[in-house]
């Protein structure tokens, strides 16, 4: 019986930047006064992140979430909005939270991503958009979405939460579609704490998101549009001008840790499908034969002090608030899909701890 570590090892920590550099930027905040409304750390922490994704048009924004209802709203949409089970209650939850309804389409199996071959079945009259997910970083069938939406003159958005610094044939993710919106929630590769942004290549989309963000002034202050407060805040900014420094170590070691993980595991396990070139490695998910196989894994690793995590479970379109038939294939996946411990502090040894873990429990089924 392994000795139980008294270390937790949670499925992702924060990658920050040391302390005394953070403080250092908030130096400049207490001198500045200024904490707020669009202060200089965060047009700088914009005109940076701008330049290494390189992309025209970056707007930051509270979180996430709001990230993707500020899309919405800027595209002024209304109706059915097509997107995956597969994904984080956030995703639907900002399609309803903009009086839009979800509509949900099942998933490749070996991507995870939303499966394009079933767009064009769930398309009606109320459809106004494609709302696809770039799931653990992975880029959708881009060229294959864009043509449907084309056809059907619909909208995409993509919801590129777990999807920064992937490049997509020769250029950022986030240049496809009319907007994308990302996350800079603690969790992600680059972090501001609590963030998001929304990209687009739309000069007019652009300033109406910046409208958006502020209540809907204008550079005068008039009020000119129906917004709300979606600001980042400097304090948020400056800890993302910090953790920016870092963000190519962090993606070095992202890798890595697959890497170690997959000569562990090997075939032991199922590995998400994905184009070595366009992927950030910012989660870390492999699939058991069945949610039996899962469980007794998941057991054996919490009583050594070792959480991973069941993204994304349960698939949306079982959930009571948004129930909308069977998607067999997001189902399964939802149910054998575990990701295990990623993050800049992880050593080498305690993964290997881990991957014996599962080759025991795994091998004595």
């Amino acid at each position: 019986m392994p000795q139980k570590s008294s270390k937790n090892i949670y499925v992702t920590q924060p990658s920050l930047a040391p302390l005394e550099e953070y403080t250092g930027l908030l130096t400049d905040v207490w001198a500045s006064g200024i904490l707020t409304h669009n202060g200089p750390k965060v047009r700088e922490l914009e005109k940076l992140l701008s330049e290494k994704l390189a992309v025209p048009h970056l707007i930051s924004v509270t979180n996430g979430t709001i990230a993707i209802q500020l899309a919405i709203r800027a595209l002024g949409l209304k109706g059915e909005i097509i997107t995956t089970p597969f994904t984080w209650v956030a995703t639907a939850s900002a399609i309803t939270w903009e009086g839009c309804t979800p509509v949900f389409v099942d998933i490749n199996p070996a991507t995870f991503n939303i499966d394009p071959r079933k767009i064009e079945r769930a398309i009606t009259k109320k459809t106004v958009a494609i709302l696809p997910v770039h799931v653990f970083g992975n880029p959708c069938d881009i060229t294959a979405i864009e043509k449907i939406a084309k056809k059907h003159k619909l909208k995409v958005i993509y919801d590129a939460a777990h999807a920064l610094f992937v490049n997509y044939k020769g250029r950022s993710i986030m240049r496809y579609g009319d907007i994308s919106a990302t996350s800079f929630h603690a969790t992600k590769i680059f972090n501001t704490g609590e963030g998001g942004a929304c990209i687009t290549d739309d000069g007019a989309l652009f300033n109406r998101l910046k409208r958006l963000r502020f209540f809907g002034h204008n550079e005068e202050k008039e009020i000119v549009d129906d917004g709300l407060n979606g600001k980042m805040t400097e304090l948020h900014a400056a800890l993302g001008l910090a953790n920016l420094r870092y963000a190519d170590r962090v993606l070095e070691k992202r890798k890595k840790i697959y890497e170690l993980y997959r000569t562990e595991l090997g075939r032991l396990v199922g590995w998400q499908k994905f184009d070595p070139k366009s992927y950030n490695y910012s989660y870390m998910p492999v699939l058991f034969k069945d949610e039996k196989e899962l469980l007794r894994v998941e057991k054996a690793l919490n009583a050594q002090n070792i959480f991973p995590r069941r993204y994304f479970y349960p698939s949306l379109n079982t959930v009571p608030l948004f129930n909308s038939g069977r998607m067999p294939v997001s189902e399964n996946i939802a149910s054998r899909v575990l990701c295990l411990p990623s993050y800049h502090g992880l050593t080498g040894k305690e993964q290997k701890k881990i991957a014996g873990i599962i080759k025991k429990v795994v091998h004595g089924a």
